[in-house]
């Protein structure tokens, strides 16, 4: 046990040297950030066809992140594969892209053997490696410093911390492009449509709620019966009192009829109208459905009326149909 517990140790502390080496190597990638930083930005800013990231390796592993990362954010961006490149997949590239080439080294013969062809294009180039003075750094238009002290791997062989400062960069660029940009939440949402916050950005009230026949709603001149029959007939829990323009003026719900027969015991011969809930919470179909969640919240309750302008009932919201649309 006392083994086991020395070893746990050992594992421990050699966990926390690797987290520190490479949060000390992103505090100096950010403090040694400046014009070419700029400069790289401006030149993806006026990118008018699509950055191109390219790789092999791991330094491909991180590439197409940092694609996928510029390419949510605002900035159309793919992956190519530099070995790919040299036999055919190098087409994907024109004069109107940007290629950011990564290696650590700047020696990657893949890569260099594709930069001639860009440079003649005329596709600007920005290099991302840990030596300033490599063939690749050289040859590109904007070459950004990604070099680390020290990998965090005790050999000094496994690319860790470089990798990590070069993911990181990626990210920086993809921000501040983003802001740039002027990119939105609501954009972020377009191009992740299937994801947990695009629907809660881009579903309405509108394309949940109930309508037509579905809603359920009685005339305030109605008896409690006539609404708990409404109530039953359309199985959401309450019922809309509407005027006989159709605009909402109450609610009426099970709860609602629960405490009602608890305090008067016979309802036959009482107007809906005499206790409903009066002016209920209401929404537009035009709202988020993640607003209509948080109202339904707020108040605990688990329906919601949709009205119009002018206040005419024009649909039904209950926290199920929330739930079904993955809003919850």
């Amino acid at each position: 046990m006392i083994e086991h517990a020395h070893t746990n140790d050992l594992t421990l502390n050699l966990a926390r040297t690797v987290l520190k080496h490479e949060a000390q190597a992103l505090t100096d990638l950010a403090d040694r950030l400046g014009q070419k930083f700029l400069d790289a930005v401006q030149c993806l800013l006026n990118c008018k066809g699509r950055v191109v990231v390219s790789g092999v390796g791991k330094s491909g592993h991180i590439g197409r992140k940092i694609a996928a990362t510029l390419a949510s954010t605002g900035t159309p961006s793919f992956f190519v594969h530099a070995g790919e490149a040299a036999h055919g997949d190098l087409g994907m590239i024109t004069r109107n892209d940007v290629l950011i080439a990564i290696s650590n080294s700047g020696t990657t013969n893949e890569l260099l053997t594709i930069v001639p062809v860009i440079k003649r294009e005329g596709t600007p180039l920005i290099a991302m490696t840990s030596a300033p003075d490599s063939a690749l750094a050289k040859y590109a238009d904007i070459h950004l410093d990604v070099g680390v002290r020290q990998e965090a791997c005790p050999l000094g062989l496994a690319p860790t911390t470089s990798t990590t400062a070069t993911l990181a960069l990626g990210d920086a660029l993809a921000v501040a492009c983003l802001q740039a940009k002027g990119f939105t939440a609501d954009d972020f949402a377009r191009s992740h449509p299937g994801g947990a916050l695009g629907r809660r950005l881009l579903i309405h009230v509108g394309d949940v709620m109930r309508k037509g026949e579905k809603v359920p709603s009685v005339l305030d001149s109605v008896s409690v019966l006539d609404a708990v029959r409404e109530i039953t007939l359309k199985r959401i829990g309450m019922t809309a009192i509407v005027d006989k323009d159709g605009c909402v003026k109450g609610i009426f719900t099970e709860g609602d009829l629960r405490r009602l027969i608890e305090r008067v015991g016979d309802i036959r011969n009482i107007c809906i109208a005499d206790v409903m809930t009066p002016s209920p919470k209401t929404i537009a179909q035009s709202a988020l459905a993640a607003e209509a969640a948080h109202i339904l919240d707020q108040s605990l309750c688990n329906q919601l009326l949709v009205v119009d302008e002018g206040n005419h009932l024009i649909g039904a919201l209950h926290i199920h149909d929330l739930m079904t649309a993955k809003v919850l």
